[in-house]
């Protein structure tokens, strides 16, 4: 009877373990920064997490920019590789034993491409819809515009004019607090939340000269947050270069 050889040569078959789920460049991130009253965002913290306040403001941000490059589980898929994304984000974090994790939340999540939604709302339990989206990137001379544009009961639009000069974020900075969260929470239920990572190295920002937000709060994003984004300036804006980045695959959290 022939036995299996189980020597030194021998070599298991080991599953392969999949970690990240999306890899890509986000470019030309418009973040236009508010100041809210920490209670609007009651409702919208997942399990387990807590909003993360700068100097005692807690801060939710309308953010657009460009995906590029897509790969999803390492794979680039047709029509479905450079495209817009805006979206409505609060900031939380959560203590992993004696480690704060700084992450997002988001109250609303939108992309030109149904298929991206659909992925991200199944695994990740997100707040993404699909919508008629564009953009409009122009550098002209020392100059740097940028737009974007999603359609969700009416054309909404955010503009952006910066000069076309690089600067680091100064440590301890609001712009520090806006970009360096490298988490994502979702709610799965009410006991339990969802955390995936999200890899990139420190942005670069540009210095912001002008600009422009013209949507309509109540219809994306609820009434509550209408006294605090259409009644109110920006406490900032931010126009950052982005990079490479990674999304690693997600986990639950229960307790």
């Amino acid at each position: 009877m022939n036995m299996p050889n189980r020597g030194k040569n021998h070599k298991k078959l080991i599953k392969p373990v999949i970690k990240n789920f999306l890899s890509a460049s986000w470019e030309y991130l418009a973040m236009f920064n508010y100041e809210v009253d920490p209670s609007i965002l009651k409702k919208h913290i997942p399990p387990h997490t807590e909003i993360d306040f700068f100097n005692g403001k807690a801060l939710v941000s309308i953010v657009g920019f460009l995906f590029n490059n897509t790969k999803v589980l390492g794979v680039k898929w047709p029509f479905h590789i450079n495209f817009e994304e805006v979206n409505l984000r609060y900031y939380i974090k959560r203590k992993d034993n004696n480690e704060w994790k700084r992450g997002v939340g988001f109250v609303s999540e939108i992309v030109p491409k149904p298929i991206v939604a659909g992925i991200a709302n199944f695994l990740y339990n997100e707040k993404y819809s699909a919508s008629s989206m564009g953009n409009s990137i122009v550098m002209e001379n020392d100059m740097l515009s940028v737009s974007y544009k999603w359609k969700k009961n009416r054309w909404n639009e955010m503009q952006v004019r910066a000069k076309n000069e690089l600067l680091d974020i100064k440590e301890a900075s609001e712009e520090e607090f806006i970009l360096e969260h490298y988490y994502g929470y979702n709610e799965f239920n009410k006991k339990t939340t969802i955390e995936y990572k999200v890899q990139h190295p420190r942005w670069q920002i540009f210095p912001v000269i002008d600009f422009k937000l013209d949507c309509d709060v109540e219809k994306l994003y609820g009434k509550e947050f209408v006294p605090f984004i259409m009644n109110k300036k920006p406490v900032s804006v931010f126009l950052a270069r982005g990079s490479a980045v990674t999304v690693k695959m997600p986990k639950k959290i229960r307790g």
